[in-house]
């Protein structure tokens, strides 16, 4: 039974008691007035009672939304931040192996450039020695002598016993006594050879096998230095730069030779 049931059912006893005969006293009426009022105090209180009850429960539902709200708004900002860091941590993997690529080609581009730069070079030099080989056939073609023919061994030799080799065929050790036939031999030559040069008769004074002196030599940096007082002919290295290849040492080491007639 709701408030408007319990008040329509209060009223209706009231009614019926003023509708009783009206012998009763004064000190009934006032009595049936109060317990009139009680009724309706009572009435209201249950009324407020009730409504206090309803807002209650409004309070509770809306603290319980709003609670659920808030939680589900954390979970997702927690969602959020953790895709955020995941992102995060993702570009950073991708910049290091960007700048890790990056230094890559970058190494790859000065190993280009150096490359680059060493085949110019090479080009050039090899232009200047087909200029030189060039100017040498020209200049052998010019001279009315019959031309020189080289030869190298397939087998090694003491100096002596090179020379003698050569001497035996009509020939002798090749005697180089301009760039352009320095730059020519060191071009074809894979190996260390003995040439016509020697101070083996009088330390330090240089003469060719045809007894002409030493005008210009094309040594390595530090020879000829007579190491331990017995190096006295004369090897070309072709390993080394082109123009200055040549070498000092012992005449009883083993070397192959160049032969010139």
């Amino acid at each position: 039974m709701d408030a408007e049931e319990i008040y329509q059912n209060v009223e209706h006893r009231d009614i019926k008691n003023t509708t009783g005969p009206p012998t009763q006293s004064n000190d009934q009426d006032e009595g049936n007035d109060e317990k009139r009022r009680g009724c309706r105090c009572l009435v209201l209180m249950t009324l407020c009672l009730w409504l206090m009850c309803v807002l209650l429960l409004v309070f509770i539902t809306l603290q319980h939304i709003t609670i659920t709200a808030e939680r589900d708004l954390l979970k997702s900002y927690k969602n959020t931040v953790e895709e955020f860091n995941h992102t995060i941590n993702s570009l950073q993997d991708n910049y290091t192996d960007l700048m890790t690529e990056k230094d890559q080609l970058k190494n790859n581009l000065k190993k280009k450039l150096e490359l680059e730069t060493r085949v110019n070079n090479l080009t050039t030099e090899k232009k200047k020695l087909e200029s030189k080989v060039m100017s040498l056939s020209k200049e052998l073609k010019k001279k009315p002598t019959k031309q020189a023919c080289f030869s190298i061994s397939n087998e090694k030799k003491s100096w002596s016993e090179s020379r003698k080799f050569c001497r035996d065929r009509g020939a002798d050790l090749i005697i180089i006594n301009t760039e352009e036939k320095q730059r020519f031999i060191s071009s074809f030559v894979k190996e260390r050879v003995w040439i016509g040069l020697t101070d083996i008769e009088n330390e330090g004074n240089m003469k060719w096998v045809d007894n002409s002196p030493l005008n210009r030599g094309f040594w390595l940096k530090g020879e000829p230095n007579d190491q331990r007082g017995n190096e006295d002919c004369i090897e070309l290295m072709p390993e080394n730069p082109v123009l200055n290849n040549w070498n000092d040492l012992p005449c009883s080491e083993k070397k192959k030779w160049i032969c010139e007639s």
